[in-house]
């Protein structure tokens, strides 16, 4: 199977490339599951149902969130109407939507697409490593799952890594997002879960984390807020990781970054065409 992983879509800028690319990068790459982080989407915070939709329309096979998953009010509504898109694991029991989502490959095949958010520098969670245990026990992978995907929302390195190591053998991939800056330290792990510690974003990169540079150099410089943030509307990156598991065990077999278009340096997997 064939999977891309696309980093936080921060704004317009990072809607404009994906709705650009994915469909080319679909047909021309053979790709069999696309899963997108959509947390910042909406002018940096949260997303909408129109945004949500224009993604799946345009490829995505699941949305999943994180921190800003329920900025945009309407979220808590139409989440329940919207079966691809998934907010992390570990919210209390209650919370509007779905942590977990079992979804239909573009090849027919079954994938578990997993939303986890860490502790660490973050609003206080139910434990992610618990509940990451509790579905992967319920769904094994290659007895209920042909693919199982996990993005590890999260601040710290060693919290994502951590994550990775869990369930290393257990997943396809595990990759981290939150953070918004490609890591280099793409692999497969002894047990063969592909992992990245941060799949980066995607939107401008001449700004800070995707937001406007004037504001955040005002808050360092100053301590003083003088207006909001807002998403940098220069050209974007499309930010991501690409694996190519094992028909017969869903583990991963290749791995590989992804960036195209706007500031950084442009980067394909060795194994894509």
């Amino acid at each position: 199977m064939r999977i891309l992983f696309i980093g936080d879509i921060v704004g317009r800028a990072g809607r404009a490339i994906v709705l650009d690319r994915l469909p080319g990068l679909i047909r021309d790459q053979k790709l069999d599951l696309v899963v997108i982080n959509g947390e910042n989407a909406a002018g940096g915070f949260g997303i909408t149902e129109a945004i949500y939709r224009d993604l799946i329309d345009a490829g995505a096979d699941a949305v999943t969130l994180g921190n800003h998953a329920f900025d945009q009010r309407e979220a808590l509504v139409f989440i329940e109407r919207a079966p691809k898109l998934i907010r992390p694991l570990n919210y209390p029991p209650g919370t509007p939507g779905r942590g977990a989502a079992m979804v239909e490959a573009k090849n027919g095949a079954h994938a578990l697409v997993v939303n986890l958010m860490g502790r660490v520098f973050l609003d206080p969670m139910d434990d992610p490593f618990a509940a990451i245990e509790r579905e992967l026990s319920a769904c094994p992978l290659k007895q209920a799952a042909d693919a199982i995907v996990i993005d590890m929302h999260a601040e710290t390195t060693s919290e994502k890594q951590t994550m990775g190591h869990f369930c290393d053998g257990r997943a396809s991939l595990v990759v981290g997002t939150h953070t918004h800056v490609p890591t280099a330290d793409h692999q497969i792990l002894p047990h063969g879960t592909a992992y990245m510690t941060d799949a980066g974003m995607t939107g401008d990169y001449d700004s800070v984390i995707g937001m406007v540079k004037d504001e955040p150099l005002q808050r360092f410089l100053r301590k003083l807020p003088t207006g909001k943030f807002e998403p940098a509307v220069g050209p974007a990156t499309l930010s991501g990781v690409a694996v190519e598991t094992d028909d017969a065990t869903g583990l991963a077999l290749k791995v590989g970054p992804v960036r195209l278009g706007g500031r950084l340096e442009e980067t394909k997997p060795a194994f894509w065409q």
